[in-house]
């Protein structure tokens, strides 16, 4: 009797697992690729599909590309991509968020968007019993659009600080921004102001040791365009750094950019070359290996760069070139490299480094570095070359789903 017992329960119990895998299966399956979406929100919220964890096991494949926009906030394309038996749908949806939204109406844009975009899956895979569209009454009058009393202009102001200490140490920060800009499709204008000042004291045998490093800086830029693939602009900037021993430093130099490929590709594949040239003054803190305490300098540099941002990953890369015209032998040469790779089902491939080979360190200071001087970084070093490297993968295996969410102990 317990024995029968026992295989009726087994069998009540494997036909629940597969009824219940069975419902599962019939749903849309989808594989959310977005890197700046707030995933677990969209998991919770989102019904009549089950998220997959690579994008070979979905019925869609959901590839966001975003960019920061004039308002503050980004601009979406949002690619619906179908997999399997959906493989004849592929379409794409665009959309923007400002500066003024908070992170919760920010999430509530993007999942709208993401049912919206949906719904021809939905109606193909015939799920659709779950599904409701709505949309607003006519209007009775002319809807009159108000012009934007602001003029595209964004301002920001921030400000904060950090502490940490123990008996024999403390760290202090504080640091103050405030920008304005104006984004349009023919100019862009920017202007940043930052001041930042680190304090550093340690206590050793009844003596302070104090290092002390500020950075002041406004910066000014007026971009604008010429056509689909070419734009000009003007870079200005002032600031002080006793880090970079430089009391007074300013700068102003006008630049020309050609992008390979039209502007209006730049979120998914952008290619460009810029050149720029212009003046540089400094006045010193300390007297530098140079023997000057204050000095005019010509500059000229070239920039290249691009990224790509596929379903399959992303890559971006750049190289640079800086030199003095005073002198031809003081120059930078800097190269970087990053990418992300899905190589095949579950399997991420990362990688990203730079390389820098700097002969243009003018502004050293003469003289012999302190030990307190060093270990406070309170001076920068000089240094042929510097560089990093990060590289990663992950692999992941098992269950394809993942429309779960528990937040227990997440804090």
């Amino acid at each position: 009797m317990l024995q029968r017992f026992i295989v009726v329960l087994i069998f009540l119990i494997s036909f629940q697992n597969i009824k219940a895998q069975t419902n599962i299966t019939e749903q849309l399956s989808i594989f959310l690729d977005c890197r700046v979406c707030d995933n677990e929100y969209l998991r919770q919220n989102l019904g009549n599909v089950q998220f997959v964890r690579d994008q070979f096991l979905g019925d869609v494949h959901v590839f966001f590309v975003t960019q920061r926009n004039g308002s503050g906030g980004r601009s979406y394309e949002v690619e619906f991509i179908g997999k399997k038996e959906f493989e004849a749908i592929n379409y794409k949806l665009t959309f923007s968020t400002d500066a003024n939204m908070t992170r919760d109406e920010t999430r509530q844009r993007v999942l709208e968007n993401l049912k919206l975009g949906l719904v021809r899956f939905w109606i193909a895979k015939g799920t659709t019993d779950e599904v409701t569209v709505s949309v607003p009454a006519p209007e009775d009058e002319e809807e009159v659009k108000e012009d934007d009393p602001w003029n595209y202009w964004l301002f920001q102001i921030g400000a904060g600080g950090f502490f940490d200490g123990q008996e024999q140490s403390r760290f202090s920060n504080i640091n103050f921004n405030a920008s304005a800009r104006r984004v349009t499709e023919k100019n862009k204008f920017s202007f940043r102001a930052r001041f930042s000042e680190s304090r550093n004291v340690f206590e050793f045998e009844g003596d302070e040791i104090i290092g002390i490093n500020d950075r002041k800086s406004i910066n000014v830029s007026d971009i604008l365009s010429i056509n689909d693939h070419w734009s000009y602009g003007f870079f200005g900037f002032i600031g002080s750094s006793t880090f970079n021993n430089t009391d007074l430093q300013w700068t102003f130099r006008p630049a020309l950019e050609y992008s390979f490929f039209n502007y209006v590709e730049s979120a998914k594949k952008q290619l460009t070359i810029s050149y720029r040239n212009g003046i540089r003054y400094n006045d010193y803190i300390e007297r530098t290996l140079f023997n000057e305490t204050e000095e005019y300098l010509w500059e000229h540099g070239v920039q290249v760069g691009g990224r790509i941002n596929q379903e399959w990953g992303n890559f971006n890369a750049e190289v640079s070139f800086n030199q003095f015209l005073n002198d031809t032998s003081l120059y930078a040469l800097n190269f970087f490299v990053g990418t992300r790779i899905r190589l095949f089902k579950g399997f991420n491939f990362n990688v990203s480094g730079s390389y820098s080979i700097t002969r243009n360190q003018i502004n050293l200071p003469g003289g012999d570095l302190s030990l307190e001087e060093l270990l406070l970084q309170q001076q920068q070093l000089q240094s042929g070359y510097n560089y990093f490297v990060n590289v990663g993968f992950s692999y992941s295996f098992g269950s394809i789903y993942n429309t779960i969410v528990n937040p227990r102990f997440d804090f």
